[in-house]
């Protein structure tokens, strides 16, 4: 899916769904051991974080995933382990054209001339559990998973276990010396240990390494004795000295110490095509190799490079992951189901006669819209090629059937749920139930999203609870939230409530009686307004009355009011045709005044602070590290000063974080005031403190 097009208040949004998706994944692959989707799947998720994060940069939060390593061990029943030396992640590339623009960057920031070869160790990635294990004068003093990077579980005890790691080392050694790989378990093993498990009723694996990770991850070393582990060094951390220049001499050091390292490790001198070559081959062996892996390592070779070119966020510079293509498989589409989501869209779904795919048996695919159903002339019954990758659902490539003579599949041009009209906008491909507050499927995730936490914020009112209370009849529109007090009793009497957390609810919601009209415009759930659109209509009108009136004024011909609206900054023509769609629905009316009768937003005024950038325009730029771009421009509107995108003359300051680039270079030109963020903060400490 492409960035064009794409507003920031949805970037913002998509990339919070994001990061609290690849939160959630990262918990079950690293802390529970039990992933619920695939690694083509998990490796879409953060492929689309990095688009949106490269599109809008000053969107990058200090906790986005692009920073962070694995996951935190805080649930952990062993030992924490702090790392000396931080066991970073690997970038990752899944074509020829990715593999040669990251040798060219390596190229530029080492300003090699034109045609002096590179050196590149290559090996295949096994797809294990990072280890690192620390030997002092030569003997193993402990072993630690990789955790969240900073932070791992210790579980010296448990690689005791495994006949792979050397509990000493030969004489000569360096002092202190971490190696770190990966430990595995092979295919055969796997199958054996699930058989095993299933005939002592015992937890079933759903791969490999799920199977090795599980199984040194245990609190109890005696379990891990049990069960067949392996693995192989790959790299080092800490080290009082190291044993070469090049990684492939640390490497041939590991080999001689005892460490097993992946028989198909080597060294390549050449261009991109040299690499893409040798990974073709190893992918060509893949299906013959005794364990699980899931692309190719390219590290440069020498070390003294890999210094200077360093890390980024959470990985090295001088490392590539160069990922295998999702597999693809053949099925039957045994059904289309249209699904209406919380913005009424019609989303058809494939049913698809159960096929193995990348170890995991798919039965759903996504067909996205209208469109994409007619360009594959999909219809019941035909037969399709699917593959996992690039969506989180699995995707159909190619429909095989496409020719027999069939009818085409009937798109509705009604809500399946309520009935109402379902209709494209103009220049739009998705179809969306026209039904808005009266369809059920809409109903409760609008509700969910009424109350989530960048709208009213209510807190107690989580998914399963608005589900039951609305399967009970308790809920249908947020007016009805307000009126769960009349209900106190009723929720007493449900299993799992008592009176602490009834009435915690309840003074949650009576809290938000006077909510900011911004926050409970979002709340609503409207086509195109955003929590930043709903912050730029109410700085204009301050009060939700006159902005209906001259939403319906629009809808209604006024070119006067259209122009009012869309002369605001960040207000266009397809904000305003939705709010007057929203209030020419009558059902949507009768549930804003239900809701006014229950709430009473306060004018709506953006309170500004004294401050010396009052009236003036600033500009942010580069990294931002102890805030999010959206705080700081929050901060920019209360200090008075207007947060704008770009420099230009009529700009006043620029904050410039680390790695700013053209616009620090733009100021600089046009003689324009710049600070750091530490400056920055100085400017706010001085407004807040009522110096200024």
């Amino acid at each position: 899916m492409s960035t064009q097009g794409l507003s920031e208040a949805d970037a913002a949004n998509e990339l919070m769904r994001l990061a609290k998706a690849i939160a959630h994944h990262d918990r079950l692959y690293h802390a529970e051991d039990a992933p619920e989707i695939t690694d083509a799947e998990y490796d879409a998720l953060v492929r689309r974080n990095a688009e949106i994060e490269a599109a809008f940069p000053h969107l990058i939060r200090p906790d986005s995933p692009s920073r962070q390593v694995g996951h935190a061990v805080a649930a952990s029943p062993l030992s924490k382990v702090t790392h000396e030396v931080r066991m970073m992640s690997l970038d990752n590339a899944f074509s020829a054209e990715e593999v040669a623009e990251w040798l060219a960057r390596m190229r530029r920031f080492l300003n090699l001339p034109e045609g002096e070869p590179l050196a590149i160790t290559a090996e295949d990635k096994i797809d294990g559990l990072s280890c690192s294990l620390r030997y002092e004068n030569g003997h193993l003093v402990r072993a630690a998973t990789r955790g969240d990077g900073q932070v791992g579980e210790d579980v010296t005890a448990n690689v005791a276990h495994i006949p792979d790691i050397p509990q000493s080392l030969p004489e000569g050694v360096p002092a202190i010396f971490e190696v770190r790989g990966e430990v595995y378990m092979e295919k055969q093993a796997f199958t054996a240990l699930n058989a095993a498990q299933h005939e002592a009723g015992g937890k079933i694996f759903a791969n490999p390494r799920n199977a090795a990770a599980g199984s040194l991850r245990q609190k109890d070393a005696s379990v891990t004795a049990k069960r067949p582990l392996r693995f192989w060094a790959h790299g080092w951390g800490a080290a009082s000295a190291v044993p070469g220049v090049t990684q492939n001499e640390v490497v041939a050091a590991l080999r001689e110490w005892g460490f097993p390292v992946s028989p198909l490790f080597t060294r390549i001198e050449g261009e991109a095509e040299a690499l893409v070559a040798h990974f073709d081959a190893i992918g060509r062996a893949r299906p013959t190799l005794p364990y699980d892996i899931d692309g190719v390592v390219y590290k440069l070779d020498r070390l003294d490079w890999q210094e200077r070119l360093g890390f980024v966020a959470k990985a090295p510079r001088w490392a590539l992951a160069h990922k295998f293509p999702a597999e693809r498989a053949e099925t039957i589409v045994q059904g289309i189901d249209i699904q209406v989501g919380r913005t009424g869209k019609l989303t058809p779904v494939g049913r698809l006669a159960p096929v193995l795919v990348g170890g995991v048996t798919v039965t759903n695919v996504t067909l996205h819209n209208r469109d994409e159903i007619a360009r594959l002339a999909l219809r019941i019954g035909d037969r399709v090629v699917i593959q996992r990758a690039g969506d989180v659902i699995p995707q159909v490539v190619e429909n095989l059937t496409r020719e027999e003579p069939r009818p085409a599949f009937p798109f509705p041009d009604h809500c399946p749920e309520c009935g109402s009209e379902a209709v494209a906008e103009e220049g739009e491909v998705d179809v969306r139930c026209t039904g808005g507050l009266i369809c059920p499927a809409q109903r409760t995730q609008r509700l969910e999203h009424f109350v989530s936490r960048k709208a009213l914020d209510i807190e107690g009112l989580g998914s399963k609870t608005i589900a039951q209370f609305f399967a009970l009849g308790w809920l249908e529109s947020p007016a009805d939230i307000y009126r769960l007090r009349r209900r106190r009793s009723d929720i007493l009497g449900l299993e799992g409530w008592q009176e602490k957390s009834v009435d915690n609810l309840l003074a949650a919601i009576e809290a938000k009686r006077t909510p900011d009209a911004a926050r409970l415009l979002f709340a609503l759930g409207i086509r195109h307004v955003g929590e930043v659109t709903a912050r730029d209509l109410m700085k204009h009108h301050h009060e939700l009355p006159l902005l209906r009136a001259m939403a319906e004024r629009a809808h209604a011909g006024d070119a006067e009011a259209a122009g009012e609206l869309t002369a605001i900054d960040g207000i266009g023509p397809s904000v305003v045709e939705a709010l007057g769609d929203f209030f020419h629905e009558p059902h949507n009316v009768a549930v804003w005044e239900d809701l006014l009768n229950e709430v009473a937003p306060p004018r709506f005024e953006v309170v500004t602070l004294a401050s010396r950038v009052a009236g003036k325009t600033v500009v942010f730029t580069g990294k931002l590290e102890t805030m999010s771009r959206d705080e700081a421009k929050a901060q920019a509107e209360r200090l008075g000063a207007k947060a704008a995108g770009s420099v230009s003359p009529k700009t006043d300051l620029l904050v410039a974080g680390p790695g700013a680039g053209s616009k620090l270079k733009k100021a600089a030109e046009l003689g324009i005031e710049v600070v750091d963020e530490a400056g920055w903060a100085a400017i706010v400490a001085e407004a807040l403190a009522g110096g200024a």
